[in-house]
């Protein structure tokens, strides 16, 4: 099934802005719709959230549209260290899938600890 796509003029009219008020986005980079082969722009379902974001920031918020960037940013990183954690505790639970019980009979025991100079901490440190 093909993606439903919005030409520019139905994207400003549903969100009631001025279609420069896209090419300015999509000139700052905020804002990159796809293109048909005749060049024309077309706009996602994808494309619409982001625009939904942006606009929030904007009109909402008062954001500047250095502002919305960074901010933007800030939020797909997140959103990437948030997957990548996601990831990450999945494979520590198919690590230890049934050692559980090697956790809880070890949880009171004393590691021993040899260095082979002395460590001085800071209430021992010479003046």
């Amino acid at each position: 099934m093909k993606e439903k796509t919005y030409l520019i003029s139905a994207v400003a009219s549903k969100y009631n802005i001025h279609p420069q008020t896209l090419r300015l986005y999509e000139r700052e980079g905020l804002l990159v719709p796809s293109r048909t082969k005749g060049n024309t722009r077309v706009y996602l379902e994808k494309d619409l959230k982001k625009l939904e974001f942006i606009l929030n920031l904007s009109r909402e918020m008062g954001v500047n549209l250095a502002g919305i960037e960074i901010i933007y940013n800030m939020k797909r990183k997140m959103e990437i260290m948030q997957e990548e954690f996601s990831n990450f505790l999945e494979e520590l639970k198919k690590e230890f899938v049934g050692k559980e019980k090697f956790f809880e009979e070890k949880k009171n025991a004393v590691v021993k600890f040899s260095s082979s100079s002395p460590t001085l901490f800071k209430d021992e440190e010479k003046n």
